[in-house]
This record gives C-alpha cells, sequence and structure tokens, in this order.
C-alpha cells in the first residue's frame, strides 16, 4: 500500500500533468497561476486522496513547485542538455518538477527519498523508459550537489 505521502505526491504530480495539459502558462504571474493551479488540486484531492485527513503536505509541495519553477526548469535543461523542454514528455516534466523541489528547496525530505519518490512515479505513471530518465537527471543533480 503506497503511504499518504505518496498519494500526495502522486496527486501534485498529477495537478501539474493537468494544469499544463489544459493550457497552463510556465510565465505566467504567481499569483494568479497559484489560485488556478490550488483548484486543480484540490478537486484532484477530493477525488484521489479524499481518505487522507491531513492533506497540507500536497499544498505545501505545490507551493515549493511554483516557487521555484523557472529555477527547476533550467535545472532540467542543465541537467539533460539533450533534451528541449518540449522534447520531455509532460508526465516526465511534472515528475522532475515535482522531484527537483524535493531534492533541492526541502530541506525536511532526505535527497535519497525525493529521488526514490520522483522514480516510483515514473515507474508508475510515466512510459518504460521514464524511470531511467529521470532516475538519471536527480541523480545527476544530487551528485552535483554533494559536490558542493
Amino acid at each position: 500500500m503506497a503511504s499518504k505521502r505518496h498519494v500526495l505526491r502522486a496527486t501534485v504530480m498529477q495537478t501539474l500533468f493537468a494544469w499544463e495539459f489544459r493550457g497552463g502558462k510556465h510565465e505566467a504571474k504567481r499569483s494568479a497561476v497559484l489560485k488556478k493551479v490550488e483548484a486543480v488540486l484540490s478537486y484532484n484531492l477530493v477525488n484521489g486522496a479524499l481518505s487522507i485527513q491531513d492533506q497540507t503536505y500536497a499544498l505545501h509541495l505545490l507551493k515549493k513547485v511554483l516557487l521555484h519553477r523557472n529555477k527547476i526548469r533550467k535545472t532540467i535543461e542543465k541537467f539533460a542538455p539533450e533534451w528541449s523542454w518540449e522534447k520531455i514528455a509532460p508526465i516526465d516534466r511534472a515528475i522532475l518538477e515535482l522531484g527537483i523541489a524535493e531534492l533541492l528547496y526541502d530541506k525536511d525530505i532526505p535527497d535519497l527519498v525525493a529521488i526514490n519518490e520522483a522514480i516510483e512515479l515514473a515507474k508508475e505513471f510515466g512510459t518504460e523508459s521514464s524511470s531511467k530518465f529521470v532516475n538519471g537527471v536527480l541523480s545527476s543533480i544530487y551528485d552535483k550537489q554533494k559536490q558542493l
């Protein structure tokens, strides 16, 4: 059985994917984006994670992603230089955004937990090669971070 945090991570990933799929803009104003994306998250929580009493982690994680979204995108471009943003599958982009937000901007989550959770999401929701791609990008970021 998946942990509560895993379910909430999956819900945030689905929210990011749905928002982008429905035309959400990457460079839009943060406050307007947050309201729209929070509405999608609320819908997803009611329809997918209703049994989880404390859903605050989902909103916390979503805000981390949105707050650092431009830096996260640049990080993805730096550590996956062969893949332009448009070439990366939208589900993989959402998983990477989530994983990088936890890896770089949430010090309460151990680095290896952030990487493992992103890999599990890629196995669950991505293509056959998604987990290898996500693992490669996040492991490279982790290795570089450890050198600093």
